[in-house]
């Protein structure tokens, strides 16, 4: 879910606001422009820790209040959000959110309202991407539009499953079928709702319903216990924006396209990828662990309690900060990075494709969803493409190493596990930084310009290992005839 937390280095694309001459001291424009943003980028920031003063304005007068006054918060909250960042173009999403209504009155449950919903939402997003797509980062209404998209075909799907006989359903799916008959406010409730309408994460109807009836709590018949909780997700969020604000003016994608990069020596060309593949996720990471923070204060982010009894506050995480800075595998930062919008994808369309018999067909085909999902730029299609070639490489070196007898003695050596590690890390970020080079940079003819100047590194390492690895399983992985006489 890059897209929807990508302008904050961008241009302004939203209304034009005015000031009294008075006041104009103290416009948006003018701090930003102090700040080296763009007025943009200032507003989704405002909006985004706008968060918590509604989140305990709701926590202290709202909470176990009748269900239409919450509803009505949470649409007239973020439609506010919506006209404070984009103007009169929050139509867009109302427009979207009423005919989403009208399609499961209408329809009902049925495959023909899924089909519909699908095709609709996502063809008004891609319309979207069409006609307001430019060769930059742009923080317009599209932004929250995809978020939006997924909720209301997550929607349309969870409405259907309702309908169905529970025996018919996986447990997963009856987890999340919604079985009432949802209104317009419910409906626009759970779209606008202000700690989840611009950035994510993802949840479903049921959950939200839960919140509204006051079931997302750890005490029963009080506001939930969740401020320190909140305020730690908060504490880690304002580290990352720190550390991101510190180093945007020194590592920047503009870079990648300079002649001063192009002229330094090939091993410093891979360094600056990899160092600005790594930081250019922080800006994901620091909107996703604020937005958390304001959903684990409403009670949203509760999700039962451990094996200790202890309440958990992560249904709502997009992030597992530990994981994310120290796995050493591609996998690990996709497990550990945007959970919920991977998790969404793999529930409503990786898993729906099972009829297909093929894992990764329909693995490329989930992949192919979320690169269109995020915009039409050649650069997306690049990113996941080599997201799908590195976790099969990656898959294919794992099996390797446990099933062949030499490589597991070698792994297994304590001492050299440090050394592994790092090679593992140098790797992994190295050809992380690649794939976003194309999903930054959008047009194909800068992003093409880069991997150029590397020798199409990414490209050419993993597609060698691709087409060599099983000729070297073949030599290092004993059969099972010859296994069983060693044994």
């Amino acid at each position: 879910m890059a897209s929807v937390v990508e302008g904050d280095v961008g241009t302004a694309a939203g209304p034009s606001w005015e000031l009294r001459p008075g006041l104009e001291e103290l416009s948006l424009n003018k701090l930003a422009m102090s700040l080296g943003a763009s007025e943009q980028a200032l507003r989704l920031i405002i909006s985004i820790f706008l968060g918590y003063p509604l989140a305990l304005f709701y926590r202290h007068y709202l909470f176990y209040k009748d269900s239409y006054l919450i509803h009505l918060f949470h649409a007239f909250t973020g439609l506010s959000i919506a006209y404070f960042n984009f103007g009169y173009q929050f139509y867009h999403s109302l427009l979207c959110i009423v005919l989403q209504f009208l399609i499961l009155r209408l329809m009902g449950r049925t495959v023909t309202a899924v089909l519909t919903t699908f095709c609709l939402q996502m063809a008004y997003l891609l319309a979207g991407y069409y006609y307001t797509a430019t060769g930059n980062y742009d923080i317009k209404w599209t932004m929250p539009h995809c978020v939006l998209t997924l909720k209301l075909i997550g929607l349309a799907i969870d409405y259907f499953d309702g309908g169905k006989d529970q025996s018919t359903l996986t447990p997963e799916q009856q987890k999340y079928a919604f079985r009432g008959v949802p209104s317009l406010l419910e409906v626009a409730g759970f779209s606008y709702f202000y700690g989840a309408f611009l950035v994510g994460p993802q949840f479903s109807m049921n959950h939200y319903m839960k919140l509204v009836q006051g079931k997302l709590t750890d005490t029963p018949g009080k506001v939930p216990n969740s401020t320190i909780p909140a305020l730690k997700r908060l504490s880690l969020g304002l580290i990352y924006l720190v550390g991101h604000t510190l180093l945007s003016p020194h590592v920047t994608e503009d870079y990648l396209l300079s002649e001063d990069y192009e002229n330094h020596p090939f091993w410093f060309r891979c360094l600056y990828m990899l160092i600005w593949g790594k930081f250019v996720l922080y800006k994901y990471v620091t909107c996703w662990l604020v937005t958390e923070g304001v959903c684990i204060l409403t009670g949203l982010g509760f999700n039962g309690f451990g094996e200790d009894g202890k309440a958990k506050w992560d249904a709502c995480a997009n992030m597992k900060v530990w994981l994310f800075e120290t796995n050493p595998q591609f996998n690990g930062t996709i497990a550990s990075f945007n959970i919920n919008t991977n998790a969404w994808v793999a529930r409503y369309f990786f898993k729906r494709l099972k009829f297909l018999g093929n894992k990764q067909l329909s693995h490329g085909l989930s992949l192919l969803f979320l690169a269109l999902w995020h915009g039409l730029h050649s650069g997306y299609l690049v990113c996941f493409q080599m997201e799908f070639l590195i976790v099969i490489v990656e898959k294919q070196a794992a099996t390797l190493i446990r099933d062949s007898p030499a490589l597991s003695r070698l792994a297994a050596i304590t001492a050299l596990q440090p050394f592994f590690y790092v090679v593992q890390q140098t790797i992994h970020w190295l050809f992380m930084g690649y794939s976003m080079t194309a999903f930054c940079l959008f047009t194909w003819d800068k992003w093409f310009k880069v991997y150029k100047s590397i020798y199409f590194l990414g490209h050419v390492f993993f597609l060698s290992l691709l087409f060599t690895l099983p000729y070297i399983r073949k030599a290092m992985v004993p059969r099972k005839e010859k296994l069983k006489k060693m044994e």
